[in-house]
């Protein structure tokens, strides 16, 4: 499985000055400007287990309630959403991971980059 790293800012420390407050604001300034035009880091990859009915995804941003919503980057990947055999239940859906069922099939590029949202 690959992962896109998680760029999250991390919270304030301490202000001490307005100087630290400016300089926090000017960081926060460009992911603010990226989510106006629709950039938001809620993305993984995923490339599905070959030999295997499931697969792990694991990303910080996953909850019990998260949706997520699958864009095949292969052909392959493709034939897997179109077929129905490629789900995620409630039960398989935890902190920070999802188990992935699929089909058990020999087929090693099964790619897929995943929107996580909630």
């Amino acid at each position: 499985m690959a992962l896109i790293p998680f760029l999250g800012l991390p919270p304030p420390t301490d202000f001490e000055s307005f100087r630290q407050v400016g300089s926090y604001l000017r960081r926060m300034w460009e992911p603010l400007q990226a989510m106006r035009r629709g950039k938001i880091e809620c993305m993984a990859e995923l490339t599905l287990t070959a030999n295997a009915a499931s697969s792990t995804l694991s990303d910080i941003r996953i909850g019990k309630y998260s949706a997520l919503i699958f864009d095949p980057l292969t052909a392959n990947a493709a034939a897997e959403l179109a077929a129905g055999t490629l789900y995620v239940t409630t039960a398989n859906r935890g902190d920070g991971t999802a188990t992935v069922t699929h089909a058990n099939n020999v087929q090693t590029d099964r790619s897929f980059r995943v929107l996580i949202i909630g």
